[in-house]
Order: structure tokens, then sequence, then C-alpha cells
């Protein structure tokens, strides 16, 4: 009996030293934790919020997107709901998952947390786990911020008194296209350099294996796009670079990770998919030609497809018309009374048969006739707006700067004429005149276009006020003398 007593006491403490030694095993590779995303220079998690809720409004207005009534949509939401909560809280963003009815195989996420897929990149997965690879790489550009990140400190002081002041015709764009990030051909294009995706498939993987799905499935989807080559691959890959071996980096990433049981699919996925084939789906090209035309922006706010959150216009009214313009002068005379308009940068006089929207924080706001705005742009009105400009030695410089800068955002402006000084109530400012193309359309072609651009000194550091007096070409000189009587109305606080 003592012998068996010890036999047992032996074989305890042997069974307390093996899992001892396991459990130390199990301190030694614990599971991946998030890194630490850092925070860019010059913009704050907020900004980069109120940026990407620009940048969706302007999504509605170029692209289809399906309503979250939507079962297709509703069920990558669920997903996006299971990939969500890994994230700590303290570096988590308030993601929002949409589908655009889209056949290229497709997906991009916007600054602070919005994150659309195509139809065509569900239709593709082979199971969730794919699809959830994809999601996660998403979700992991917002993780790190890639975006703002990229943006000089000077770049994202402009985008962000541009953009929250909801200032210059199509300024939204051209500030996120300072981000990296481009609107065009039916796509949403973002500036991605190799290291930001080898870096998001780090992140991703790390993503997917706190939700249970097994980080391979990631790199073996954007591997298989690669071997497709010609068709719906090239889209996806050309703003998000091949990093290298993806597959193999994923499994170096994950290789002393501890196993687990991985999820691979679900039968919500198949009838998502199944859902999926039964959409409308366009192409890039038919959803480009779409947004010419103004389809999209009515389709959606239709379609009941617009969430409440969601800026109604990035510049002039939200219920301006969308896509080319027929309006006359005498839609759009201004009245000889004129009312005062008192902002913290600035004040000024206008018809008070005009109105006048913006951001009163920032001080950037347009005014204009009601029928001499559309979503997209203004045809008749006044822009006036700061902007900081650190690195130009003069006002000659700052303005130059932002010429060119209005330049990028339109290719089809041109300078006419020379530079010109002008006083503006003691202030000694610069006078530019650019030519380009109206909305205004006649017998389907534009007219072309005049716009006034003056720039002001403003505090100090290269701080910039400047005015975008606009109306097509044959109507500027009727509106000049109410131009002027505005511009000497100006007083600069």
């Amino acid at each position: 009996m003592k012998k068996r007593t010890l036999q047992t006491r032996v074989m305890t403490l042997m069974l307390a030293l093996l899992m001892a030694h396991h459990g130390s095993l199990m301190a030694v590779t614990p599971g991946p934790q998030l890194p630490d995303p850092g925070s860019p220079s010059g913009i704050t998690k907020q900004q980069q919020i109120q940026l990407g809720q620009q940048a969706v409004a302007e999504v509605y207005k170029q692209m289809p997107v399906l309503p979250d009534s939507s079962p297709v949509t509703q069920y990558v939401q669920q997903l996006g709901r299971k990939l969500v909560p890994v994230i700590p809280q303290e570096y988590s963003w308030p993601y929002q998952f949409h589908v655009i009815p889209q056949k290229e195989i497709n997906a991009f996420a916007l600054p602070g947390g919005p994150i659309f897929i195509n139809i065509g990149t569900i239709t593709a997965a082979d199971n969730e786990a794919e699809l959830a690879g994809v999601m996660a790489h998403e979700m992991s550009h917002v993780y790190m911020q890639h975006s703002a990140k990229q943006a000089s400190k000077q770049s994202v002081a402009q985008a962000i008194l541009g953009v929250l002041g909801g200032v210059l015709p199509g300024n939204t764009a051209g500030n996120l296209a300072r981000l990296g990030i481009q609107i065009g051909a039916g796509a949403m294009f973002m500036k991605y350099s190799r290291a930001d995706e080898a870096q998001a498939d780090a992140v991703g993987a790390i993503i997917m294996y706190k939700a249970g799905y097994n980080p391979k499935a990631m790199a073996e989807f954007f591997q298989k796009l690669e071997q497709q080559g010609g068709g719906n691959g090239p889209q996806f890959l050309s703003d998000h670079p091949n990093p290298g071996n993806r597959v193999a980096s994923v499994e170096k990433e994950i290789q002393d990770w501890p196993p687990k049981s991985y999820l691979s699919t679900s039968q919500a996925f198949v009838r998502a998919k199944q859902e999926a084939t039964r959409v409308k789906a366009y192409t890039a090209q038919q959803i480009a030609d779409g947004a010419k035309q103004g389809v999209w922006a009515r389709q959606n706010a239709q379609g009941g497809a617009v969430p409440a959150n969601v800026p109604a216009s990035s510049g002039g009214n939200a219920g301006a018309p969308s896509g080319p313009m027929n309006v006359s002068y005498e839609q759009v005379r201004p009245s000889n009374n004129f009312k005062q308009l008192q902002q913290n940068a600035f004040s000024i006089a206008y018809p008070d048969n005009w109105q006048a929207s913006g951001d009163q924080n920032s001080g950037a706001v347009t005014i204009a006739p009601q029928a001499g705005v559309t979503q997209g742009a203004i045809a008749y009105g006044v822009i006036v707006a700061g902007g900081q400009d650190p690195n130009a030695s003069s006002l000659d410089q700052a303005t130059q700067d932002l010429i060119q800068n209005m330049q990028q955002q339109n290719p089809g402006l041109r300078v006419s004429g020379n530079m010109q000084s002008i006083q503006v109530n003691g202030l000694q400012g610069r006078s530019v005149i650019l030519r380009g193309n109206s909305p205004v359309q006649r017998n389907g072609q534009p007219l072309p276009e005049r716009d006034w651009v003056i720039t002001l000194p403003y505090q100090s550091g290269g701080g910039l006020l400047y005015l975008v007096f606009i109306a097509p070409e044959n109507d500027f000189d009727r509106l000049r003398p109410t131009y002027e009587k505005m511009l000497n109305s100006l007083q600069v606080r």
C-alpha cells in the first residue's frame, strides 16, 4: 500500500512538473497582439473621421451602393461585427461596411473607418474566410492610418481646411487626392505603398486569427487574383501592390502562433454569395459613365442607400441637382439689396436672393444662387476659404501654390494673363484669372467659364484667405459689378 502511495505521489509530481513545463512553453508563445498604430502628425482622429465622411459623400455621388436593407449588405455587416471586436477599444474606429454592385473585384477603406466591398469580391471568394481576409486587410489600412501617414503635415492641414469648409468645386476629391485617395473610372483608388500592403497583411492576419479565421486564407485569395492575370484581378491589384510572396510572408508570420481550430465558411456566406449573383452589377466603365450623368447620386438617394450621417454635398446646396446644368442668367440674377455674412475669419456682404452655406468654424463658405449650384460644382457664385502654406515665402508663392492645387483638382483650368496686385480694404492682395469649362451646357457642350481668384494674407505662418468668383464667360461681365461690391465689402479679421 505504501509502495502504491509512493508511486502515485511520484506520478502526480511528474504530471505536475510536465504541466508546469507545458505552461511555461505556452507563456513563451503567446497569441499575437495588434501593434501600436502610432499617430500621424498634423491630423487628429476626429479629423480623419470627418474626412472619411466627406469621402463617403463622394462615393455615393460617384458609384451605386446597395442599401443597408440588402441581404448582401446585411451579411457583410454581420461579418464585420465578428472582426471589429478583436481590436482594442483605444485603437478602434467607427468601422462601417457597405457593398458596391460592381463586377470587378475590389475593396477600399476610407480614413476613419468606412469600408466598401465590390459585389465581384463576394462572388469571387470561395469561402467566408477569404472574404473575411479582404475585410480584415482593409480594416488594417484604417487601423494603421496609412492614408493620413503618407500625407505631409502641410497637405493634411490644407485638406482639413478645405474639406471641412466645403470649398472649391470638386474640392473634396482634390483634398482626398492629397491623402492618396482618388475617384475615377468607376473606382476609388488608394495610393498604398508595398510597405503599407505588407503591414496591412500582417495586421489583417492578426485580426483574422483573433476572430477565428485562418490568416492564410487572406493571402491565398490575393494570390488567386494574381494568378488570374487579365480579367478581374488587375483593378484590385492596381491599388493594392503586391509586397512580395504573400502566402510565404503570412506563413512565416503565423508559424509561432498557438494552434487553434479555424472557421472556414458558413451557411450565411453561401446564401449571401447566391444572393450576390442575383444583384444587378455594373462594370467600372458603366459606373464611370453613370457618374457623369448624376445617375448614382439620384439612384442612391431614391433607393434609400445614403446613410443619414453622410453629408448631402461636399459644397453648395444639399438639394442641388446633379450632372450637367442648363441655367440662364435670369435664373441667377443677383438682387441689388445686400445682406451681411459674419464669419470667424471674415465678414462679407452678398445679394439677399443668394444663399450662403459652409462651415462657420473653419471660416469657409460658398455664396451662390440656388439655381447656380450642382452637387459637383458651382456655375455661378463665390467661394471664400482659408488655407495654410507654411512653405511659401511670399504671397506670390502662396498664390501660385493655390492655383497649382486648383489645377490638380481640375486639369481643365488654365491661367489667363499674369498675376496682378490688388488692394482690398487696405490689404495688399493678388488677382489671377483662370479659364476652364462651366457645368452649364448648351447643345450638349460645356460653356467656357471664367474664375477670378483673389488671395489675401491671413494671420501669420503662410496663412491665406482666398476668394473665387465664378460664372460662365458670357455672363461674367454682367456679374462683375456684384462681385466687385462683394469684394469691397470684405473685412478680414
